[in-house]
């Protein structure tokens, strides 16, 4: 009997399986020498530079800042003072940035308390057809793009005692309810609360817009004829779809509370605002650093800085950011 012959396959492991249904491995292709190195070569040609940058005005900074911690310096000529940890203790043992830290920590837990829930319903009214829909987008952006300079100045004047704000409140009848909105130690943490969400609850709003422009409105559609209302389709659908880009605008806005310094340097000062009770740790390290000729010690609170903001970075990262960070990888695990 004649034997019928039957073609070869190949798969795509690169096995082929023969005639007679045994599978036969074919060797795997190498890659060639010069085609590796190409790729390197181009790796390192668009790396390179920003690699570079990030090297000369991030690290060999905070290296510098590192080493002139050590260092009882008053800013020029080589440090030659050699304290060690003596500025790091008197920083940690300082009752003043024990105030600054404390501060800190309440900007960062009422700016996501305040901005997050009003960013999220401008964001859901915005995201609906309306009349005068892009005025308002841009309404609420403008004070974002405003310089700090001038959003502390014009501020700082309204809210005098006899700015603006007070002669208002006694125009219309509420003369009882004014106050000293700078000056009061009650109050001048919320003044500067009210200001940061005046100001950086734009930046907020328009991240949401661009997350709930992702999110397909067949899912809205489809909850819809299920019978589902406006608020379960939000609560259900929208906001779980929006996690993503909530947790990384909570990310930046713990790191910008952190590292605030310009709106209360100006608007309070460097006096005014440890006694306000609206000091943060760089007002801080300006006023006990540079203004006082102490440049060694102002890099040490630096550094401190540096290292509250890294580990709070990271252990977002780890605990917050893991699975977003771990979905956006295209080469991980398989």
């Amino acid at each position: 009997m004649r034997e019928s012959s039957r073609p070869t396959t190949t798969s795509a492991a690169g096995s082929r399986a023969g005639g007679d249904g045994t599978t036969v491995s074919s060797p795997p292709r190498r890659r060639r020498r010069g085609s590796t190195w190409r790729e390197r070569f181009e790796v390192a040609v668009l790396t390179g530079p920003a690699l570079v940058v990030f090297l000369t005005f991030v690290i060999v900074p905070v290296l510098m800042a590192g080493y002139y911690g050590f260092f009882r310096w008053e800013g020029y000529g080589p440090p030659t003072d050699f304290v060690g940890l003596q500025n790091y203790r008197t920083i940690l043992a300082d009752p003043l940035f024990h105030d600054a830290l404390r501060h800190n920590a309440f900007i960062v837990v009422f700016s996501l308390v305040l901005q997050g829930p009003a960013a999220i319903l401008i964001a859901l009214l915005l995201n609906r057809r309306m009349r005068g829909q892009s005025l308002i987008r841009v309404l609420i952006f403008v004070p974002y793009v405003i310089s700090e300079v001038v959003v502390g100045t014009g501020w700082s004047l309204m809210l005098q005692s006899t700015g603006a704000l007070n002669d208002l409140l006694e125009k219309v009848g509420l003369g009882g309810l004014q106050n000293e909105w700078l000056s009061d130690p009650d109050i001048a943490i919320w003044t500067l609360m009210g200001i940061i969400t005046w100001k950086y609850i734009g930046f907020a709003v328009i991240l949401f817009l661009a997350g709930l422009q992702g999110i397909p409105e067949e899912l809205h559609e489809a909850a819809a004829i299920d019978g589902a209302s406006y608020w379960q389709v939000q609560r259900r659908i929208t906001l779980p779809l929006l996690g993503p880009t909530m947790r990384i605008w909570a990310f930046l806005s713990i790191i910008g509370a952190l590292q605030l310094f310009d709106l209360v340097y100006i608007i309070w000062g460097q006096y005014i605002a440890s006694t306000a009770g609206t000091s943060t740790m760089a007002t801080y390290m300006v006023s006990f650093g540079r203004n006082a000729g102490s440049y060694g010690f102002g890099n040490a609170v630096a550094v401190v800085l540096f290292l509250i903001s890294l580990v709070v970075a990271l252990v977002y990262q780890r605990y917050v950011l893991r699975r977003d960070t771990e979905g956006a990888l295209t080469g991980g695990v398989r």
